[in-house]
């Protein structure tokens, strides 16, 4: 009998996935200095791509350069380097696997060496404590959040022409799209602000416009905050409204995550494990479009129980840096465990993804540390490291 995390997935717009591992986004930081996807990130990709995954989605590709998440950050904004895009995505195809590029843009939330202002649906700083590390935005004009709409549109149409089977639009973790969701980010009185159905406004552009361009066959997928966990921010009831419309309008699959770099809960292991299945669940229970939960799942017991219990599709990030074999691992064993405490000890970098592109183990803390301290020392910089959250 096929073991439950093996079983395929169609997708309403009707790709089959092979299985129900998903390896949800994580911020690589390896483009090139010109923001073009590196050698070095396309051989991790085709490393991945040879483990047995489900899917593969894309870290946080920027669809302006003008404004990014982190240097180091993948840029898809015009068409001067679609080679490397192709050369990319072409390792899903020759692998068997689907690779859909993770569509972003950081809004506000925008470290204050990349740009000197910002933009974001109101012009509402930062707060907390990471407050220091980024400037106060500059509330987008019309103009501003049309053009930010059709950025994220042409973005998707090349991804298209570049051979990727699909696109995610990263509405969650406090960048653009959710500033937009957030009624603590967006106080705006026009058409964009006000109501859950305003706030939505500039989302569903996106999604519509790109729809009408890639038609109906390219998978379009949406990753969303169950809650902002931020008082007076996007919450579990607001997320369930767009859950619905979403559903409604044809999106073809649902990522649920949650926090944003205020209240940063994506960033931690969480003390009883998966930390979204039990929203995940509750929305699986709302809509036919499948949804996948992300975060914290450390065990295959965890992972089959929540697919038995309705989620779709299970996110894994970290675990595929530290134990890339996982699924593979699966098929032949049918238990496996991702270490939780090494898994959240360890830093991931630059350097370290490079060693999963060769097949090599990752570093560890301590190791990568004292390279880190011989680069400083020899007035080297060490590449971008990898944020230890999923984006």
């Amino acid at each position: 009998m096929t073991k439950i995390l093996l079983e395929n997935l169609q997708l309403p717009n009707g790709q089959v996935l092979d299985n129900r591992f998903f390896k949800s986004a994580m911020s690589e930081t390896l483009a090139d200095s010109q923001g073009a996807p590196s050698d070095d990130l396309i051989a991790l990709y085709d490393f991945w791509a040879k483990q047995g995954v489900g899917v593969l989605v894309t870290g946080n590709v920027m669809v302006d350069g003008r404004y990014l998440g982190e240097p180091g950050n993948v840029v898809l904004d015009s068409d001067a380097h679609l080679a490397q895009f192709r050369k990319w995505a072409a390792v899903g195809k020759k692998n068997g696997v689907p690779i859909w590029l993770q569509l972003n843009h950081p809004g506000k939330q925008m470290y204050r060496s990349i740009n000197q202002t910002p933009i974001a649906p109101s012009a509402i700083p930062i707060s907390g404590g990471s407050a220091s590390a980024f400037r106060p935005p500059r509330e987008m004009t019309v103009f501003d959040i049309k053009e930010a709409r059709d950025k994220f549109i042409a973005a998707g149409l090349r991804a298209k022409a570049a051979g990727f089977t699909g696109v995610q639009l990263h509405a969650a973790h406090g960048y653009l799209t959710n500033q937009f969701l957030s009624p603590a980010d967006n106080q705006r009185t026009d058409r964009y602000g006000g109501s859950l159905d305003n706030r939505m406004q500039f989302l569903v552009e996106v999604y519509q416009g790109l729809r009408e361009k890639v038609g109906p066959d390219f998978t379009i997928a949406l990753k969303l905050n169950a809650s902002d966990f931020k008082e007076e921010g996007f919450g579990f009831e607001d997320c369930k409204h767009v859950v619905k419309i979403m559903s409604d309008l044809g999106i073809d699959l649902i990522e649920i995550s949650g926090g944003n770099y205020e209240t940063p809960v994506f960033g931690s292991d969480y003390e009883n494990g998966a930390g979204f299945v039990t929203y995940a669940l509750a929305l699986a229970d709302l809509t036919s479009v499948s949804i996948v939960s992300t975060g914290g799942f450390r065990k295959v017991t965890q992972m089959e129980e929540a697919i038995k219990d309705g989620v779709s599709m299970i996110g894994l990030a970290r675990p595929f840096v530290l134990r890339p074999s996982l699924v593979n691992d699966y098929r032949q064993v049918g238990d496996l465990q991702a270490d939780g405490e090494r898994t959240g000890r360890y830093i991931l970098g630059g350097e370290e993804l490079v060693l999963n592109s060769k097949g090599e183990s990752v570093i560890s803390y301590a190791d990568y540390a004292i390279g880190m301290i011989d680069e400083i020392a020899t007035g080297d910089h060490l590449k971008a490291r990898i944020s230890l959250v999923s984006e």
